[in-house]
């Protein structure tokens, strides 16, 4: 879809902002072969140095990383968006990861986490972290468990199984 839209816009905005606005407007809506790269196609790995790859269901990530700097102490988190996880540093040397689609409606960007809860910041549902009780992805539940995924860490390598 995202490139369906930059077509569009490619062979429409320049007629549009010349009819509206005159030539000087045409740069805006064109795409310079110097702009930022897009991100990555969920699924389908990283291509920039974030400190981590996807490749299939690993999830490979760089701890030492600044973009991690949020599980560097225990209770810190972060929603890692492209590789569909929401990753919780327990201890020193234990991280968890969870499904970060929102089980009530599937949400996976909005997410808060306090008292060993995830809450779903579009409704305010909220969510554990135990392995009982797991509530899939947009099934409607609005209480329950997040599904959880295997993690091992080996140095600064923390590995996130999605399976």
């Amino acid at each position: 879809m995202k490139k369906d839209r930059r077509s569009f816009l490619t062979q429409v905005c320049p007629t549009v902002a010349f009819a509206f606005f005159g030539l000087s407007f045409l740069e805006a809506c064109s795409k310079d072969s110097s702009s930022e790269p897009e991100g990555p196609d969920p699924g389908q790995g990283n291509t920039g140095d974030d400190g981590y790859s996807i490749n299939g269901n690993t999830v490979t990530i760089d701890l030492s990383n600044s973009n991690f700097s949020a599980i560097g102490t225990s209770g810190g988190f972060k929603n890692l968006l492209d590789a569909g996880v929401l990753l919780l540093r327990i201890s020193s040397n234990e991280i968890l990861a969870f499904d970060n689609c929102c089980p009530h409606v599937g949400t996976s960007s909005q997410w808060s986490y306090a008292n060993n809860k995830f809450t779903c910041g579009n409704h305010g549902n909220s969510y554990g972290i135990d392995n009982a009780n797991v509530v899939n992805c947009n099934s409607g539940s609005t209480s329950g468990n997040l599904r959880s995924f295997s993690t091992s860490i080996s140095g600064t390598t923390l590995t996130v199984t999605t399976s």
